[in-house]
């Protein structure tokens, strides 16, 4: 542990005109590349880590948490104002804050989701400043055992979001599953579905497939019902009541434990490698609903909703930090291109990062304590120019939000190919909204699928034909009966409302 002089110099670091500059800039970046459908802070980070090779140690991972944490948020902006999510852990915002929008509250809705994004990230950040240590010698005893229970748990849970029908639910998940098995076979190397497409041995990837279904899909929706171009996007009366434009104090307090339950999630997953926002946002998304004495109004414009996704999302930013710096183990795509700079810097995280780094770890910490406070400054500015954004006229709004989507997609993928993927998977998505099939299920389990698949030949081969050493895992029995405990008791809450109706 670092001598208190240490600390305060490593705070005292973070705290300067230029550092502050740096996060400024950062978190102005990723809110502008969240809000960017297919763009995202993780390919805005990865294009400015060459650049970190002329900045100081601090004021280069500085900047590239400001991108992280400003990503985080700005892809709430386009999920809440036009059902667009510009980032994929975006889309269970979208749930909640987009009928919030229909409703004439678009500023409720994503002042909400900056008020929940900001805590769930200071929260997380406590976290990893206090009981980083502890956290991460849990997160080590995670072998491939563990971590494909807590996948099976995850989907468990994530039944919670099949809404009426049980059968349609288990449905898109299973061909979620089916869509992550396209590439190569993890275990024998040999190409899966790939129908000649050399583009695909490595996967479908995630940024086609979500904004396909969950963006794309709706943009043509969208443009095929509209009536005449002059028709405003998202309508913000003119005699709006002020309650209508602001969460209250008493709003935002009443999601108190909602946000701690998605900070909580955030924290514990951010903190296991491998498992990202997206399925943090979604999990404490299905808790909050599972917890409310209302599940019926999640859907339809719940704050609740809201503070559950945001809290849990952005509270991985900092979880995330906590394998990193402890063990050197990147948590996330992020946390890997972290270390990336702190190795170009000449600085490799380690268990011994805290005695040999002291001073720079302290200003790092300083400088995303300072992020927050930017971010949520930053924020409450851009809110309202986001507002009069999408008050345009529709026809521009959502032309320009699908031309968008493509560029996007198509930096994040370097050829024509996630285009083609994008547009197959808007097909895809209005399909399965027509019918009835849940869009977000099935984009829950495409996201757990390769790790799904990696973990269940691990745990196989570790098991081998014995079920009897699974009592060598403890862990990993835990989590597999509050699987079945979650699957049982949603499904009562299931049948106890279809017999209330």
């Amino acid at each position: 542990m670092p001598e208190l002089d240490t600390v305060l110099a490593g705070l005292g670091d973070a705290l300067t005109l230029g550092n502050l500059l740096y996060v400024v800039a950062g978190v102005a970046v990723g809110q502008f590349v969240g809000a960017v459908p297919g763009i995202g802070p993780v390919m805005a980070m990865a294009i400015a880590v060459p650049f970190t090779f002329v900045m100081s140690p601090l004021a280069a991972i500085a900047f590239l948490m400001g991108v992280n944490k400003g990503g985080l948020f700005g892809g709430a902006i386009p999920a809440v104002l036009i059902n667009t999510p510009g980032t994929p852990d975006a889309a269970a915002t979208a749930l909640d804050g987009f009928p919030l929008t229909r409703r004439g509250k678009p500023l409720k809705a994503t002042k909400m989701a900056l008020y929940a994004s900001v805590t769930g990230d200071t929260f997380s950040d406590l976290v990893l400043i206090t009981v980083s240590a502890p956290l991460a010698a849990v997160a080590l005893y995670m072998g491939p055992v563990e971590v494909f229970c807590l996948i099976v748990f995850a989907f468990s849970v994530i039944a919670g979001l099949v809404g009426e029908s049980m059968v349609k639910g288990l449905a898109a998940a299973a061909f979620g599953l089916l869509c992550a098995t396209v590439g190569l076979d993890p275990d024998q190397g040999t190409p899966r579905l790939i129908f000649g497409w050399f583009e695909l041995y490595d996967g479908l990837p995630l940024a086609p497939v979500a904004i396909g279904t969950l963006a794309v899909a709706e943009i043509l929706r969208r443009l095929v019902a509209m009536r005449g171009g002059g028709r405003p996007a998202v309508t913000i009366p003119e005699a709006q009541d002020p309650a209508d434009a602001r969460v209250s104090w008493a709003e935002y307090w009443g999601c108190r434990y909602t946000m701690l339950r998605g900070a909580v999630i955030g924290t514990v997953l951010g903190a296991m490698p491998g498992i990202g926002s997206t399925a943090a946002a979604f999990m404490s998304y299905a808790s909050a609903r599972q917890a409310s004495r209302d599940p019926d109004s999640f859907g339809k414009g719940n704050l609740h909703g809201i503070a559950a996704t945001e809290s849990a999302n952005s509270a991985v930013v900092g979880a995330n930090l906590i394998p990193l710096l402890s063990l050197g183990i990147p948590g996330s795509i992020g946390a890997a291109l972290v270390i990336s700079a702190l190795m170009i810097q000449g600085i490799q995280p380690g268990p011994l990062l805290f005695e040999s780094q002291g001073r720079l770890i302290y200003g790092l910490f300083g400088a995303m304590l300072m992020a927050n406070v930017v971010n949520f400054w930053m924020g409450q500015l851009g809110l309202r120019l986001w507002a009069r954004v999408v008050s345009a006229p529709e026809s521009i709004v959502f032309a320009t939000a699908l031309l968008l989507c493509t560029v996007g997609v198509y930096l994040s993928t370097g050829d024509l190919v996630g285009v083609y993927v994008m547009l197959i998977f808007a097909g895809v998505g209005t399909l399965m909204t027509a019918t009835g099939y849940s869009v977000v299920v099935f984009v829950i389990a495409f996201f757990l699928g390769p790790r799904f698949e990696l973990s269940l030949s691990q745990t196989l081969g570790i098991l081998g034909d014995d079920p009897v050493r699974m009592l060598d895992h403890p862990v990993g029995l835990g989590l597999l009966a509050l699987a079945v405990a979650a699957a049982w008791w949603m499904g009562v809450r299931q049948r106890g409302s279809r017999t209330a109706r």
